[in-house]
């Protein structure tokens, strides 16, 4: 068996490691099958993309199809005409797409309209806002894909409703957690730690990214202004994308102890949120890192795709209000925050279970 693997953007690359991995583990063991690695390039700086493949241990992809950026249409058009010249000098039994980027979408139309089989790992997911660019590309890619691997009993759920047979839906577990278990014991202190002398548990992170939250300068202003005027005057460690510095620097924010810092590596920004007392954060991912570490999380959302780690893990979706912020604080500084407990099959062993639901179809 001949698979095509699909990473492009930052979340694809913890998602897809573990397939590598197991993929190799398998061939080796005398199994027929077999990967060719193909990047899109969706996120196209080294520290957003490169330093993923060197520090997750992931090979040097076979191709990079250097998409680039540009409007949701343009990255769209750009992923499609390049992968269909790559499939088509490649031939390949099953293109596996992750997540729920640009390039997941983009690369399963392509597939099918070669008529190439598509694996979806992370389908079913919803948060059901449709004004997110990641639900469209969640709902696109499910409409069209043939096995559907899932992280919850709740996304099985959301596939049987919509149609989906149920052969073809495999309850797996989480690859972004079989990565983060796997490189917990190498996760590596920035150099942000020593130079504002932290301590565990002594101060806060923060990371914001969605349009809802970032684009508007007056919402951006409030938000950061809550956080600060809540945070007890503790360090709150902001990593920041530049297209969200310059938000930022709009709005006049400042105060002693909020640090903005460039975006971490993978292994440096786990180190972060592992020893920290909370992340604030708006990314689903993180969410789930964050649950599985046992960090309190807060989430700036009014909707979550990843309801799990709201009602068994340590997050709480606190919406888009900034007057939501100072009570979920007064809880965490009393030391009352939620316990929370590890969802079902997020083991460490997705991938395997993966690869092995390949071998038998």
């Amino acid at each position: 068996m001949r698979v095509t693997l699909v990473a492009g953007a930052r979340p694809n690359f913890m998602k897809i490691a573990p397939i590598v991995h197991a993929i190799t583990k398998f061939s080796n063991s005398g199994h027929n099958i077999s990967f060719r690695l193909v990047h899109t390039g969706q996120h196209y700086d080294k520290i957003m993309s490169d330093v993923f493949f060197e520090q997750l241990g992931i090979p040097k992809p076979n191709s990079n199809l250097n998409a680039g950026s540009g409007s949701q249409a343009e990255q769209t058009a750009a992923i499609m005409i390049r992968f269909e010249k790559e499939l088509i000098e490649n031939p390949t039994d099953l293109v596996v797409v992750v997540g729920d980027v640009t390039s997941t979408m983009a690369c399963a139309i392509v597939a099918q309209k070669l008529h190439v089989k598509v694996a979806h790992v992370e389908a079913g997911i919803r948060s059901g806002d449709w004004s997110m660019p990641e639900e469209i590309n969640r709902l696109v890619t499910d409409s069209i894909t043939n096995y559907y691997f899932t992280t919850s009993m709740l996304a099985n759920s959301n596939l049987l409703k919509a149609g989906v047979d149920q052969k073809n839906i495999f309850f797996v577990g989480n690859t972004m957690i079989d990565t983060l278990l796997k490189q917990m014991p190498f996760f590596k202190k920035p150099k942000v730690w020593s130079e504002l002398r932290l301590c565990q548990k002594q101060y806060l992170v923060i990371t914001l990214h969605r349009p809802a939250n970032v684009d508007s300068e007056g919402q951006l202003k409030k938000l950061l202004s809550t956080i600060v005027s809540s945070s007890n005057d503790i360090p709150l460690i902001f990593p920041v994308h530049p297209r969200t510095a310059k938000k930022i620097a709009l709005t006049g924010i400042f105060a002693d102890n909020l640090h903005m810092i460039a975006p971490l590596s993978y292994l440096e920004f786990n180190y972060l949120v592992r020893n920290s007392k909370a992340i604030i954060t708006d990314s689903g991912g993180i969410t789930e890192e964050a649950t599985v570490m046992g960090i309190p999380c807060m989430t700036l959302r009014d909707s979550t795709e990843r309801p799990e780690t709201c009602t068994i893990g340590t997050n709480e979706l606190l919406g888009t209000d900034p007057t939501s912020i100072p009570p979920a604080f007064e809880v965490l500084f009393a030391g009352k925050w939620k316990k929370g407990s590890i969802p079902e099959k997020w083991d460490g062993k997705a991938a395997e279970r993966i690869v092995e639901s390949l071998l038998s179809l």
